[in-house]
């Protein structure tokens, strides 16, 4: 369980409980619930159609994932209205991180954007690879985009450049 902070930011020392290991992330995509809030929010455990996500104890608690039953389908990240679940495939270099992303208009694929980090500081460039959006993600489209492996675990969000038309 994640204490909960004051500024909604999780701290990288505390990021222990809510990520999977080195061996776990090297296999394959899956997601991550960098919750802080403890309050009643339960969407992602009804979303996820493995059962891999679930709130243990009392419903103020925020969401555990079971990283051995995720098989990152991302389907969760779109229910969650705190826009706290994240997806890293990090078997390849670059790896891949998928982002909901609730700005417009959306970024193109192939489009190369500024990566930011949970407080939302520059962390380098990445690429969109996929723009997911359709009424089955809860209208929330997500967005994969391309970064260095090394960042996988630290790009949280995405900044277009304004010569894209776009200033999220």
């Amino acid at each position: 369980m994640t204490e909960r902070r004051r500024d909604g930011v999780l701290r990288e020392a505390e990021m222990g409980p809510v990520v999977p290991s080195a061996e776990r992330l090297a296999r394959g995509p899956v997601v991550i619930v960098e919750c802080v809030e403890n309050i009643p929010c339960n969407p992602c455990v009804a979303a996820c159609p493995k059962g891999a996500i679930a709130i243990r104890g009392d419903i103020n608690d925020t969401p555990v994932v079971d990283f051995e039953t995720c098989d990152g389908c991302r389907v969760c990240i779109s229910a969650c209205p705190g826009l706290a679940i994240f997806a890293v495939d990090a078997t390849g270099d670059p790896a891949l991180v998928s982002i909901p992303y609730e700005f417009r208009p959306l970024p193109e694929t192939g489009e190369i954007v500024t990566t930011l980090d949970r407080e939302g500081a520059e962390s380098g460039e990445g690429k969109v690879v996929r723009v997911l959006s359709a009424k089955a993600l809860d209208r929330t489209p997500i967005v994969t985009i391309e970064v260095p492996k090394n960042l996988a675990m630290r790009v949280r969000h995405f900044r277009r450049k304004p010569d894209r038309g776009g200033t999220s």
